[in-house]
């Protein structure tokens, strides 16, 4: 597979078997741009095609994991028809590219974990947050509908008590309390967390490939079986960029205050 193809995404392999997926740059915090959110969406599926990769690690170079997506991404979402239909698009395709990657999928999330990245490292399939991770989904604090993949993995994850509370509210979650509720695999130490990345891979590298890989389908029907509550979500999230609630949202993220929203006449 041709990865040098890639304008927003870095990759290596530090072990046989295993190709590490690096989002962002050395001391700044990774958002997804136009370019960023069609190849997090698309990787997947050329990891699945790569001959060479037997499981994949995700993790950023940045300050954090994710920034969520870039202010002029999200604003053309809302002022351009095409534009937002060819997000939905890629945004489907970010969510049901990783459940159907067949390779087994790594996470390694540090700081800051919000928008697109977030939602590829709860889909992963061993997810590792540090305990100082912060997690947060915060399309209800822009004014959009929880759409891009909470409605598909949250409630299993982490019940759907747990789910609403943090998906409700915006509530952010430390790596700990992610864990504690099941909504991660691992919590580590900072320090610890690309090694254990790593040695989780190796191990998930070294196993039998077909039994992984089908343990891996099997499970993933469990999300392929809430497709409908994701497809509807994402679908409101999108109809939400049409509306004036997002508007007040993005102009409280210019001028860093809290969102004033205006109450809807009907709903």
């Amino acid at each position: 597979m041709d990865f040098q193809a890639y304008k927003t995404l870095r990759f290596n392999r530090p072990a046989e078997g295993v190709l590490e997926v690096l989002m962002g740059e050395e001391g700044r915090l990774a958002t997804a741009d136009h370019d960023g959110h069609r190849e997090l969406a698309q990787v997947w599926r050329d990891i699945d095609a790569d001959p060479q990769t037997r499981v994949a690690i995700l993790r950023s170079l940045g300050k954090g994991f994710s920034g969520g997506g870039d202010l002029s991404l999200v604003e053309a979402i809302a002022d351009d028809f095409d534009t937002r239909t060819r997000v939905w698009h890629e945004a489907k395709d970010l969510v049901y590219n990783l459940i159907n990657c067949s390779k087994p999928i790594v996470s390694a999330m540090h700081g800051p974990a919000v928008g697109a990245g977030l939602v590829a490292g709860l889909l992963a399939d061993i997810s590792i947050a540090s305990r100082k991770a912060r997690i947060i989904d915060g399309h209800t604090r822009l004014g959009v509908a929880a759409g891009d993949h909470a409605a598909i993995v949250w409630p299993l994850l982490c019940g759907m008590a747990k789910a609403k509370y943090y998906l409700l509210l915006c509530e952010t979650l430390s790596g700990e309390e992610a864990e504690r509720i099941g909504l991660v695999s691992l919590c580590v130490d900072e320090d610890k967390l690309v090694e254990t990345a790593y040695e989780v891979a190796g191990k998930l590298a070294a196993g039998a490939q077909s039994a992984i890989r089908w343990t891996k389908y099997s499970l993933n029907n469990w999300l392929r079986m809430a497709g409908p509550s994701f497809d509807a979500s994402l679908a409101l999230e999108m109809l939400g960029f049409t509306g004036p609630e997002v508007r007040e949202g993005i102009a409280a993220l210019k001028q860093k205050r809290a969102p004033n929203f205006p109450l809807p006449p009907t709903l």
